[in-house]
């Protein structure tokens, strides 16, 4: 059966009854039908420190890791096994839901429902962002219009409009000024833009109203930073958001709560859901099951250096996911190969898993791989990965959540909770006060295994502004190719001593951290050439057919 076809049977609970499984009073919660409610996390101010366990990946491939469905199960195994235990995770943009990648509700038994709704409007919380975001736009334009009092340079302006949805043909355009005067710009995915990621790593509604002020939009004639604060406009736009930053919380096909809130791109930007939310997991919970974007090399890091160091939080363990099927890509096999068992594909692949092990254990010991299990797979295969993870001397386990829901990974359960139980271990990759330039390096040479780093004179000349200005102690929000540990999507493996490319850098001030642009990445991406939409429809009863 397909996705949606396993999540219509499903016999979902009342969302007031998940939020009771939680000690949520029903005035703790804003219902959205029978299935959907908004926690009120700001008013559930103590609670206990649970455990916080971070799902990470291999670098992805088109046939997909299940990064999302293993996160899903073993929330649902942790429960199976006593422990009272929070899935958290983000929120799907539309532009991958009618694009190519799908959703992000997990897959097969192991889902998020309402899946039609989550991967769809939702609560609306993307659209909060992107009218946020589309109003500082509309007031920078408009201030200017006005007789621009705060004179602000028009071709410094960098703040840029979004949309929720993939759009090429925005990646370009021309806007008119004042009927005279026209500027070059482009338009982002909202998932990419600097409104999501403030609305991401802000604590609380003043922290957020005070970071969307902070929010750098260009400078003035005087080569000052101009803010949205000094257009007054941080007011309107936490009025916007006040509702969206309220938690969303649903539940597995097994009825165990999900919270879902905050969707930033990891490969553009950083890639986690928000602090409110998983600070509100670790309060209502023992155990916290969270996910970063892509592979270990963005999202992860990211989640680490970036997160982590915002929320004053630390994964207490680390589940690498990692398929055969990856491996084998890796590894040089062909689409036609993928499902048929090889063994010397395998081997060949296995220095993309060596690469993540060895990258994750510079911020921890504790980690375990996990193979998430397909039907393809023989034992002789899984028998490689396994000795080489013991030879790595990293836990291995076993997750077959996809077929088995919860049941599945029940080993990975018990090897998650023993490592929970150690004494946390965890470090930064870098201290965010050295120079800009010295942070990408630890980077890129650290985590990407890059030997050279080159600086375009656009590159240079950011960093100069941003040293000039005095913005630099933030860490460093990489972008680039999520499909390698490189800036090249073609480089599979373990690619070392090679040169990257800084092409551009950003300072988001409002988020708090320095965006570095690696190799040919894009903020706004564009539709395949058989896009999702085209299978996506109602039947003659109303219900949504071709989604996944």
């Amino acid at each position: 059966m397909k996705d949606i076809e396993i999540s219509n049977l499903c016999v979902k609970k009342n969302i007031k009854d998940v939020a009771e499984t939680l000690g949520l009073e029903k005035e703790l919660i804003t219902v959205y039908g029978k299935y959907k409610a908004k926690i009120k996390a700001n008013e559930i101010m103590q609670g206990k420190k649970g455990k916080l366990i971070l799902v990470t990946a291999i670098n992805p491939t088109p046939y997909g890791e299940g990064k999302t469905t293993v996160a899903i199960g073993l929330v649902d195994a942790l429960n199976h096994i006593e422990e009272k235990t929070i899935g958290v995770l983000r929120e799907p943009s539309l532009g991958p839901v009618f694009g190519l990648k799908g959703g992000a509700t997990g897959g097969g038994y192991s889902q998020v429902v309402p899946m039609e709704d989550i991967n769809l409007h939702f609560t609306g919380d993307l659209h909060a962002i992107a009218s946020c975001n589309n109003l500082i736009a509309a007031a920078i334009d408009n201030h200017i219009f006005q007789g621009n009092i705060l004179r602000i340079n028009s071709d410094t302006v960098t703040f840029r409009r979004c949309l929720d949805v993939n759009d090429r043909a925005l990646r370009d355009i021309s806007i008119n000024l004042n009927d005279q005067e026209y500027k070059r710009t482009s338009f982002d995915i909202t998932a990419a833009s600097e409104v999501m990621s403030v609305f991401c790593l802000s604590k609380d509604l003043a922290d957020l109203k005070n970071n969307l002020g902070n929010i750098i939009i260009g400078m003035n004639y005087d080569e000052k930073p101009v803010y949205v604060k000094d257009l007054k406009l941080e007011g309107a736009l936490v009025v916007l958001l006040k509702e969206a930053f309220d938690p969303n919380l649903v539940q597995t096909l097994e009825n165990n709560p999900i919270i879902i809130h905050g969707g930033p791109f990891a490969n553009i930007a950083h890639g986690c859901n928000s602090i409110v939310a998983t600070n509100l997991a670790l309060k209502l919970a023992d155990y916290v099951v969270t996910e970063a974007g892509f592979g270990a090399d963005l999202g992860a890091e990211k989640f680490m250096d970036i997160k982590c160091r915002k929320a004053n939080i630390a994964p207490d363990c680390i589940v690498l996911t990692v398929t055969l099927r990856a491996l084998k890509h890796n590894g040089g096999a062909t689409s036609n190969e993928i499902n048929i068992p090889n063994v010397e594909k395998i081997r060949l692949g296995l220095p993309n898993l060596e690469v993540h092990i060895s990258n994750l254990k510079k911020f921890t010991s504790h980690i375990i791989v996990c193979l998430n299990k397909f039907y393809t797979d023989t034992t002789e295969e899984i028998d490689i990965v396994k000795q080489f993870c013991n030879e790595q001397l990293v836990q291995f386990s076993i997750s077959e959540t996809y077929i088995k829901g919860g049941i599945g990974a029940l080993a990975l359960a018990d090897k998650v909770r023993e490592m929970c139980a150690r004494e946390n271990d965890f470090n930064l990759l870098y201290d965010e006060t050295l120079p800009i330039t010295e942070k990408i390096e630890i980077i890129c040479k650290e985590i990407y295994h890059a030997k050279t780093i080159n600086y375009m004179d656009k590159a240079l000349r950011s960093i100069e502004r941003i040293n000039k200005i005095d913005e630099k102690d933030l860490p460093i929000c990489i972008a680039k190719t999520q499909y390698s540990i490189s800036d090249d999507p073609k480089k599979l493996g373990y690619p070392k001593d090679y040169e990257v490319t800084v092409k551009n850098i950003e300072l988001h001030k409002g988020a708090g951290f320095i965006t570095v642009f690696l190799g040919n990445i894009l903020t706004m991406p564009g539709l395949p050439k058989k896009p999702n939409y085209e299978s996506i429809d109602l039947d003659d009863k109303g219900n949504i057919i071709g989604l996944f």
